[in-house]
C-alpha cells in the first residue's frame, strides 16, 4: 500500500501549499529531480512480534585450576553438571516462551484487520466489466487496500480502534475483522494525515478484549517486544513476530497527502509487510507502546521499521474521538523550498546574493484574509526563521508551527525581501472549513 494516496478528509488546519508557480523559472525548477533522503520510508504495514526468547546460562566451574569462576554453557558438555543446567536452561526458556505465548494469546483479540473499500468505475469502453453493452459506466465499491487496528477504548456500546491514516484514507467504506472471524462495518471518526493516525468506530457487541497504553517514553535500545498484525491480508491475519528497539527518538521524513513532515518514531527490527499497517508495537507486558506506520524499503537494507511511540499516540487519539480531526495553527502561505528555486531567480527577481542563497522558504502565494497578509507578508518573501529558529526547508518550517506554536499565539517570523532583511509578527489563527 503506497502512502501518498490522495487525502480526502478536510483538514482545519494545515498551511496551504500550492501548485501554481510564480513564473517560467518556477516551473523549470520544479521540474529537476528532488533530492532523495536515505530515510524516506516507505509506507507499508507494521507487524506481528515475538515468541521466543533466547536465554544464555551461566554455571560455576568446578575446575580448580580455573581463574574465573564462570562460565557459558555450552552444547559440547558432557559431565552432569553441564546436562544438569542444560536442563534448567531449556526449562527457563520453555517458561518465558509459554510467558510470552500467553501474553499473545491475550492481547490478540484486541488486534483487527481493517478493509479500505472505495469506489471504481467501471466502463466497457476502457477495457473494464460493464453491466450492459453500452458505453455507460457505473460505480461500484471495491477492496483496495487492508491494514491492521489496535481496540483501545470501549464505552455505550462502542469500541474505537486506533490504525494509521493511510489504511483508512479514501475509503468509502471501512470492514473490520475481528478475532472471532465476525466482520462488522466501521466508521470513520477522524484522522490525521500528519501524525499518520486515525480512529474507527465499531458495535462493542462482539469485542471481547481491549487494549492498554504503555509509557513509551521509558524504552530502551534492546528491549524485547512483540509485534502483532495482519500482513498481506486476511489470510495471515494475528501473525505474530518478535524483535526489540532499535533505538528510540528517531525523526524519519515522510511524504503525506497534506505535504512532507518529520515524525518522531520508534526503531524496532520487527518482521514489516504490507498490511500490518496500524498494527500494535508491545513490550512484555502486553501493553501498547507503539502503533507500526513505516519501514525503509531498499535493496540491501533489512529489519529498519518504525513506529508511532504510544506517548504520541494518546492524546490525539483523543482529539480525533472529539472533534474528528487535529487542530493546527494556520499561517496561509503556499511555498517552496527556496532551494528548488533556480538562482537566477533568486539572484534576479528576489534579489539574493551570498549567504542568502538556497537557504530559506520561498512564498509563492498567500491566502486573501490569512494571517500571513494580516501581518504583511507578500509572494516572491523568503522566510528564513520563525520565533529566531532557522527555517531552512519548507518541512522544518511546518514542524516549529506545528509543533512549536498553537492557535492564537504571536510569533515572530524573520524574511528577506528584495535583498533586506526584516521581522513580522504573525498572530496564527485556525485554518476555516471554507478556506481552500
Amino acid at each position: 500500500m503506497e502512502y501518498n494516496r490522495e487525502d480526502q478528509l478536510e483538514t482545519k488546519n494545515e498551511l496551504i501549499v500550492s501548485d501554481q508557480k510564480p513564473d517560467q523559472a518556477i516551473k523549470k525548477a520544479e521540474q529537476q529531480k528532488r533530492r532523495l533522503s536515505w530515510m524516506t520510508p516507505i509506507l507499508s504495514g507494521i507487524i506481528g512480534g515475538s515468541l521466543v526468547l533466547g536465554v544464555t546460562t551461566y554455571q560455576h566451574s568446578k575446575d580448580e585450576t580455573a581463574n574465573t569462576s564462570v562460565q557459558t554453557q555450552t552444547n559440547g558438555t558432557s559431565n552432569s553438571s553441564a546436562s544438569s543446567n542444560k536442563a534448567n536452561t531449556e526449562k527457563l526458556s520453555s517458561t518465558n516462551s509459554s510467558d510470552i505465548s500467553t501474553m499473545v494469546e491475550n492481547m490478540s483479540p484486541a488486534i483487527v484487520g481493517i478493509s479500505n473499500y472505495q469506489k471504481q468505475t467501471e466502463s466497457g469502453m476502457f477495457g473494464f466489466e460493464s453491466n450492459s453493452n453500452s458505453n455507460s459506466s457505473s460505480s461500484s465499491e471495491q477492496e483496495t487496500g487492508t491494514g491492521s487496528g489496535v481496540i483501545y477504548k470501549k464505552a455505550n456500546g462502542k469500541a474505537y480502534i486506533i490504525t494509521n491514516n493511510h489504511v483508512v484514507e479514501g475509503a468509502s467504506k471501512l470492514t473490520v475483522s475481528l478475532s472471532n472471524g465476525k466482520e462488522v462495518e466501521g466508521k470513520l471518526l477522524g484522522s490525521d494525515s500528519l501524525t499518520d493516525l486515525a480512529v474507527v468506530e465499531i458495535s462493542a457487541d462482539h469485542v471481547e478484549k481491549v487494549a492498554s497504553f504503555g509509557d513509551s517514553s521509558s524504552l530502551k535500545a534492546g528491549e524485547s517486544v512483540i509485534a502483532i498484525g495482519n500482513p498481506l491480508g486476511k489470510d495471515l491475519s494475528r501473525t505474530v513476530t518478535q524483535g526489540i528497539i532499535s533505538g528510540v527518538d528517531r525523526t524519519v521524513s515522510v511524504d503525506t497527502s497534506a505535504g512532507q513532515t518529520e515524525m518522531n518514531v520508534i526503531q524496532t527490527d520487527a518482521a514489516i509487510n504490507p498490511g500490518n499497517s496500524g498494527g500494535a508495537l508491545l513490550n512484555t507486558k502486553g501493553e501498547v507502546i507503539g502503533i507500526n506506520s513505516m519501514k525503509i524499503s531498499e535493496s540491501g537494507v533489512e529489519g529498519i521499521g518504525f513506529a508511532i511511540p504510544s506517548n504520541d499516540v494518546k492524546p490525539i487519539a483523543e482529539e480525533l474521538m472529539s472533534k474528528g480531526k487535529i487542530e493546527r495553527p494556520y499561517i496561509g502561505i503556499g511555498m517552496m523550498d527556496l532551494e528548488q528555486v533556480p538562482e537566477n531567480y533568486q539572484t534576479g527577481t528576489l534579489g539574493l546574493s551570498g549567504s542568502q542563497l538556497n537557504k530559506g522558504v520561498y512564498i509563492r502565494q498567500v491566502a486573501p484574509g490569512s494571517p500571513a497578509e494580516k501581518a504583511g507578508l507578500k509572494e516572491n518573501d523568503v522566510i528564513i526563521s520563525f520565533n529566531g529558529k532557522e527555517t531552512d526547508t519548507g518541512s522544518a518550517l511546518r514542524n516549529l508551527l506545528y509543533n512549536d506554536a498553537k492557535i492564537g499565539d504571536t510569533v515572530k517570523v524573520t524574511l528577506i525581501r528584495n535583498g533586506k532583511t526584516m521581522t513580522k509578527q504573525i498572530t496564527l489563527d485556525q485554518k476555516e472549513s471554507a478556506s481552500s
